[in-house]
């Protein structure tokens, strides 16, 4: 079985995250770098535990967290897609060599590839905890530094830099994955977070309804969804 450990050292893998993460620098983008991947793998991998996937499934929603992002050097809006296939390509020699099957691949490409857009109805869990664990991550330190009034200037800076906490809480009694924030509202309105993220979360919905779960946000100690 592919382990995080050995996804994380390969080198083709940390080159095209690199070659990512100077990409979307360049482009305006927040920050897409290696503490991103790795939040998203460890955050893919606290879901799974907590919803009692098996510990294989933990393993590839952690490894499809940590790559998820490695082919926005080839193209933002497609890189969902590439990312798959990237992959696939990368780690083909240990499907060859018998010491990884080609369902646990496909399972990891397909949750790749689905991570960024609906294009595809959600089929297996590690896909549905990804989605999750990615559209989550939203916080002050995705911000590259830079003066105050630049910030302000583009709404995905203003909105990550107001965002002082972003933790998600699974009540798997109730049946419910709740992100929880704290906005500094004197930075932004809270609606400038719906206005950019309201096609996430309605996405991380979709997820945790496959999951049989219900989504939920609070901001500021207020319930909001």
């Amino acid at each position: 079985m592919l382990t995080l450990s050995q996804v994380s050292k390969n080198q083709q893998v940390l080159a095209f995250l690199t070659l990512s993460e100077e990409n979307l620098k360049t482009s305006g983008y927040t920050k897409h770098d290696i503490f991103h991947v790795q939040l998203v793998a460890d955050r893919a991998r606290s879901i799974s535990r907590a919803i009692g996937l098996s510990p294989e499934e933990q393993e590839m929603a952690a490894i499809s967290g940590f790559c998820h992002d490695m082919a926005n050097c080839l193209s933002r809006r497609y890189h969902h897609l590439l990312g798959a296939l990237l992959f696939h390509q990368i780690f083909q020699s240990e499907i060859s060599s018998g010491r990884v099957s080609p369902y646990e691949i496909g399972i990891i490409s397909q949750a790749i590839a689905v991570h960024d857009r609906a294009e595809l109805e959600l089929s297996h869990p590690v896909s549905a905890v990804l989605i999750i664990a990615d559209k989550s991550d939203v916080r002050r330190e995705r911000v590259y530094p830079k003066d105050l009034d630049l910030i302000k200037r583009d709404i995905h800076d203003r909105v990550n830099y107001a965002t002082r906490s972003s933790r998600l809480r699974i009540d798997t009694k109730k049946k419910k994955i709740t992100l929880i924030l704290k906005i500094d509202i004197n930075f932004v309105p809270i609606m400038e977070y719906f206005e950019i993220f309201t096609e996430r979360m309605i996405y991380c919905r979709k997820a945790a309804d496959f999951l049989g779960y219900k989504f939920g946000i609070v901001i500021n100690n207020f319930k909001l969804l």
